[in-house]
């Protein structure tokens, strides 16, 4: 495909789908005349992993389709290159040039990136991508991954995930107490005043430590990967969620890579993001509506949480980001440009989507 008709038609596919860091001299980009790009991306996910690692070899053949093949991305596992959860250093020093994973990993990094992944009881997937496209949260992640020479695209989304794996059944607030569960980002903070003790894990070690009782729970994504890992073996209880109603997942450029590239395969990649993030949330949609049925055929217990414990947990929410506006300037200025759009969105999800679902099933 020429690559001025792939502009053209991809511009189109993207509004249909959808309505950075420091470089040694050695880089390994090189561009001459016959412009031959080779970019290393690590992702956090093991090799050949459902949905999200598909996707990113995807986007990847993608991009070396629309470039003629100018364009090699090398896309390598877990562990390959750097560690799952090394993805974000390895690229802010140049050692990879981009990489595949959830922002809400790096708070420790900034607590403020623990937003853009999404937060508890906070925009659904719609919500978040009109957020980050129209709202102006690609503009305020760009500029605080800037600090860490990274260049963030959107890269996915999961949709809503599910509340967790538990292997004991929870009907009060008391059974939560003290109990291990892995549990990432602002959903682990709000856990953990709910007396939950909040571990990380990477995806290869959560099953082993679920199954022998080193973790009593784990929330991972939803039925489709739920299902894969095997968590349904070594817990009964199946819980729905609130803490990720609509997570993000990253395709993150050393920025001064990302700088080095012209405009032309900028626009590309961008375009070619832009179809990934739109078609890994309709992936999650089919696979887990799927695996959910199969689930179901496992004896899996569903189970809703108690309403006492969502009514603490919405104040622990608000408790938290108040903690931690407190403590980063960074996190502050994040809040105040979410906290309206998110009210504002809540006001239309609600007549339109909340109150069609409810006709729907009621």
């Amino acid at each position: 495909m020429q690559r001025r008709a792939f502009l053209a038609s991809s511009a189109a596919l993207g509004a249909s789908l959808l309505a950075g860091c420091k470089r040694e001299e050695k880089s390994t980009l090189h561009i001459s005349r016959g412009r031959k790009i080779h970019i290393k991306l690590a992702t956090s996910w093991p090799a050949n992993f459902p949905i999200m690692g598909e996707g990113v070899e995807e986007f990847a053949k993608r991009v070396a389709e629309a470039t003629n093949n100018e364009v090699q991305i090398k896309v390598f596992a877990k562990n390959l290159l750097v560690p799952a959860l090394g993805v974000f250093d390895a690229c802010s020093a140049g050692q990879i040039d981009a990489f595949h994973s959830g922002p809400y990993y790096w708070k420790g990094k900034n607590a403020a990136f623990s937003l853009f992944g999404g937060f508890p009881f906070g925009f659904t997937s719609t919500e978040m991508n009109a957020w980050m496209m129209y709202g102006g949260g690609l503009d305020i992640w760009r500029k605080l991954y800037a600090k860490y020479n990274l260049y963030p695209l959107l890269g996915g989304n999961t949709g809503v995930q599910m509340g967790g794996w538990f292997r004991k059944e929870i009907k009060s607030f008391s059974d939560l107490k003290g109990l291990k569960m892995r549990i990432p980002g602002l959903g682990g903070e709000v856990m953990a005043k709910l007396g939950i003790n909040p571990v990380l894990l990477p995806a290869g070690e959560i099953y082993t430590a679920l199954d022998r009782g080193t973790i009593d729970a784990t929330e991972w994504v939803g039925p489709a990967l739920d299902i894969k890992m095997g968590f349904y073996k070594v817990a009964k209880y199946y819980y729905s969620g609130f803490h990720e109603p609509g997570s993000v997942l990253e395709l993150t450029f050393n920025k001064k890579f990302w700088d080095f590239l012209p405009q032309d395969i900028q626009t590309i990649i961008i375009s070619l993001a832009n179809e990934m993030n739109a078609k890994m949330i309709y992936n999650f949609q089919d696979k887990n509506a799927k695996a959910l049925q199969q689930l179901k055929k496992f004896g899996v217990e569903l189970k809703e949480w108690p309403q006492e414990i969502v009514e603490a947990a919405k104040k622990a929410l608000m408790t938290v980001i108040q903690e931690q506006s407190n403590k980063s300037q960074d996190f502050k200025e994040v809040w105040q440009q979410i906290e309206p759009y998110w009210m504002q969105n809540r006001a239309w999800t609600s007549l339109g989507t909340k109150n069609y679902l409810e006709m729907r099933d009621g």
